[in-house]
């Protein structure tokens, strides 16, 4: 029934495509079909044109002094157009959820979703935009004549190590804040979390040792905001096994994420990490035995965050650890993005931040972290994104840390 009242084009069968074997579109077996024919967003007029005057307004010759004035103070774009509302969302199509490298066509169902969970939760117009690029020069070079449309961007599923390189140049090269979700917003949602389990336990951050599954997007950006925070110690371990400055093997980003974690000097495979550890933190899509998990200290806390299969099932780490998350929706904490960028994206927009800091980040965690307040328990250490505290909450963190670390515009 959603679709069919948000959709109009969702009654058209032009371009139906088939089941394999079958002459029955797909709409009629799966219901994901149904949902997103047609795509799932439209561009919507925000003021009416009703008649020849507003047409003048509107349009042609109205719309030709607004545009002499932008021209001679450029900064009136922000009063007088979208762009302080709007963020596009970025995709080469090189790590599509666990899909992978499926291409810049095959990302756009994603970044559709993207674009209306910033409407649905926090308020903010966003536009998917899908590159058939994949060089690093030239995602940076689009994305910077991009730029002038929007208050914004948004990075979205573009593989690691890529990844780091195209927000570090487009951070040096644009004046507006661009934020990669994979990163940021995960080791935004994930610090929430942690910090109401060790609240819990009433442990600080600075007591807890940490080692993170995955030495991707994810792991790298979790561990810097781990350290950022406090935590004791963290190890991050990828296939070959903890990321140590002994290894000859790593790449440039990890030869940095050697050099700012694991103070222990850990070596050897994740298994032996977890020996003792007071924290799991899974973003890697591998299996990690129950042995291993029965080494961690006790009252651990397991965050499993692969999807659809977590590292370690929640059956299984209910029997060692005493908080237990995962990235799916139905299992109680989930770790879920869209708790952090909406209302990230939010604040940043409302000051007309020209980046988002790590104390932005920081602040939102915080703010994240707060909303659960004294409904504090074991299966309830981080909100539900459909609570309606949660965006405000971020936005006004984010809001006020940008105007304390002096990129607010207003």
């Amino acid at each position: 029934m959603a679709a069919e009242i948000v959709n109009p084009r969702s009654e058209s069968k032009t371009g139906d495509t088939e089941h394999e074997g079958s002459a029955e579109p797909l709409d009629s077996f799966d219901p994901a079909f149904a949902l997103h024919r047609g795509g799932k967003m439209a561009v919507q007029a925000t003021v009416p044109v009703r008649d020849k005057d507003d047409l003048s307004l509107a349009y042609t010759p109205g719309v030709a002094k607004v545009c002499s004035a932008i021209a001679e103070q450029p900064e009136l774009v922000h009063d007088y157009t979208w762009k302080s509302s709007v963020v596009a969302v970025v995709t080469d199509g090189t790590a599509v959820l666990g899909l992978g490298d499926i291409g810049p066509e095959a990302s756009l169902p994603v970044m559709e979703g993207k674009a209306i969970l910033f409407k649905q939760f926090g308020g903010v117009d966003a536009v998917p935009i899908a590159l058939a690029c994949t060089d690093v020069d030239e995602i940076v070079e689009t994305v910077v004549r991009l730029a002038p449309s929007f208050g914004g961007v948004n990075l979205e599923d573009i593989s690691a190590p890529r990844c780091f390189e195209v927000e570090r140049r487009l951070q040096e090269r644009l004046d507006i804040p661009v934020f990669h979700d994979d990163q940021h917003g995960t080791a935004v949602v994930t610090l929430a979390a942690l910090r109401n389990a060790a609240r819990l336990s009433g442990r600080a951050l600075g007591e807890l040792r940490a080692v993170i599954s995955g030495a991707g997007a994810a792991g790298v950006a979790i561990a810097k905001m781990l350290v950022e925070a406090g935590i004791g110690d963290v190890a991050v371990a990828d296939r070959k096994g903890v990321v140590s400055a002994d290894r000859d093997d790593l790449t440039q980003v990890k030869q940095e994420l050697a050099g700012f974690t694991n103070k222990a000097g850990i070596t050897g495979s994740l298994e032996a990490a977890l020996e003792g550890a007071d924290v799991f933190i899974g973003v890697s899509g591998g299996t990690v035995a129950e042995s291993a998990v029965a080494t961690m200290a006790k009252g651990a806390f397991v965050f499993a965050m692969a999807n659809p299969n977590p590292e370690v099932h929640p059956e299984v780490a209910h029997k060692y650890a005493a908080v237990v998350a995962t990235g799916r929706s139905d299992f109680p904490n989930q770790i879920n993005n869209v708790l952090a960028f909406p209302g990230i994206f939010a604040g940043a927009l409302q000051v007309r931040a020209s980046r988002i800091t790590e104390g932005m980040k920081l602040a939102a965690a915080e703010a994240l972290a707060a909303v659960v307040g004294d409904d504090l328990a074991a299966d309830y250490v981080i909100p539900s994104p459909f609570d309606e505290r949660v965006a405000p909450a971020v936005t006004a963190a984010v809001a006020a840390a940008a105007r304390a670390e002096g990129v607010a515009r207003r």
